[in-house]
């Protein structure tokens, strides 16, 4: 077993401001693998209906724990109740540190009447990030991680297997999306999902999707929002500050993992041309965690004009531009950018920088980083 220190000390730190640690992912993303790496963990897989039996009175069986037990309730929404016997934990026995795994968020799904407001640290774990490919996992063939994905099971494995993704779209129907959203319509779901995924990095624009998938604006936006709850896609907002010319509305979505967007399209390799819009979703996932999802955007105009990303941090707003190579960067939106909101600094993320250098263009200086280092610094002032 690959031992992810990491993420254990994300849930411990979880654990010092919340009793509960909400860790969410998609299905064979690693929660169960991980939870179980708590070794002094209670373990109850909710999955299996005895196990399930003896939270039927949540009371009695946390008050039956000894005090100051680590309990873990994988796939907690299997449970009639889930936020009941999450409510019960925190409220009555403080003593409990509480880790819950589900394949969502906790936001307004059927099954969750109480989104423990106060009660929960949120954890999200993504695909396999491209930091821990490198320490932890063994792998530092930037194409094998962007084709295979993140899964374990895929990145792991010599070969990409097509059946692997095809099977897991249709599990990912079955077991999340029909039980916790009660959407009877898979067809048209799931042609949205392999659109979006397709589409990964772009635009969202309810009404070309209504058309491309033959379904109502109205039931895009819904079956877009389970897909976001469920940890399938991720909407990033457009920073805005009052420029005539920015765009305001329009979120750019992401497929949850680089397997699957190229499993959708086709590919069986890389061209050169592809390897930069996929570094842009690695580098999307190393900032979620980095800085818990809190205060991330991307800028564009209405001339065309982006930024990969901003990272606002009180008054300044921080960029971080993706490149494979820091010999093909364009200043040009940056410098727009800038001349708008000078404050913060400026990163250029690449997959292959030995070690973080800076250069100088006019008044502008580019911090030219890699990942590892880029992590570093983010956690560090989140953390202190």
């Amino acid at each position: 077993m690959i031992f992810r220190n990491d993420w254990i000390a994300r849930i411990r730190s979880g654990w010092r401001k919340r009793p509960i640690v909400w860790l969410s992912g998609v299905r064979r993303a690693g929660k169960t693998t991980l939870a179980r790496m708590l070794q002094e963990g209670i373990y109850i897989n909710c999955d299996l209906p005895s196990e399930v039996r003896r939270l039927d009175d949540p009371e009695l069986f946390f008050r039956a724990q000894p005090r100051n037990s680590v309990i873990i309730l994988d796939e907690v929404h299997r449970l009639q109740d889930p936020s009941r016997a999450l409510k019960i934990a925190a409220d009555v026995f403080p003593g409990l540190r509480i880790l819950a795994t589900g394949s969502s968020t906790l936001a307004s799904t059927r099954k969750f009447r109480d989104t423990l407001t106060g009660r929960k640290a949120i954890l999200y774990l993504p695909p396999i990030l491209w930091t821990e490919c490198r320490s932890a996992f063994g792998i530092s063939d930037l194409d094998h991680r962007l084709l295979h994905g993140g899964l374990p099971e895929s990145l792991l494995s010599d070969r990409k297997d097509d059946a692997f993704f095809a099977e897991w779209m249709d599990s990912f129907y079955a077991r999340d999306i029909q039980e916790l959203f009660g959407i009877r319509e898979r067809t048209g779901f799931l042609n949205l999902l392999r659109v979006i995924l397709r589409q990964s990095g772009g635009l969202a624009d309810y009404s070309a999707l209504s058309r491309e998938c033959d379904i109502s604006r109205a039931t895009v936006k819904s079956y877009l929002e389970a897909m976001g709850i469920a940890c399938a896609l991720f909407a990033l907002p457009p920073f805005y500050g009052g420029g005539r010319r920015e765009l305001v509305r329009r979120p750019k979505v992401y497929g949850f993992d680089t397997g699957f967007v190229t499993f959708v399209r086709g590919w069986r390799d890389l061209r050169e041309e592809d390897r930069g819009p996929l570094w842009e979703h690695l580098v999307l996932d190393m900032l979620r965690t980095a800085t818990d999802g809190q205060g991330l955007f991307y800028w564009r105009d209405k001339s065309g004009r982006e930024v990969d990303f901003v990272v606002r941090r009180g008054r300044d707003a921080d960029t971080v531009e993706c490149k494979i190579s820091p010999d093909h960067f364009n200043l040009g939106s940056l410098s727009v950018f800038r001349g708008l909101y000078p404050n913060g600094r400026n990163y250029l993320l690449c997959p292959d920088v030995p070690e973080p250098f800076k250069r100088r263009y006019g008044s502008l200086i580019l911090h030219v980083t890699n990942a590892e280092a880029l992590m570093k610094e983010f956690e560090e002032e989140k953390s202190g």
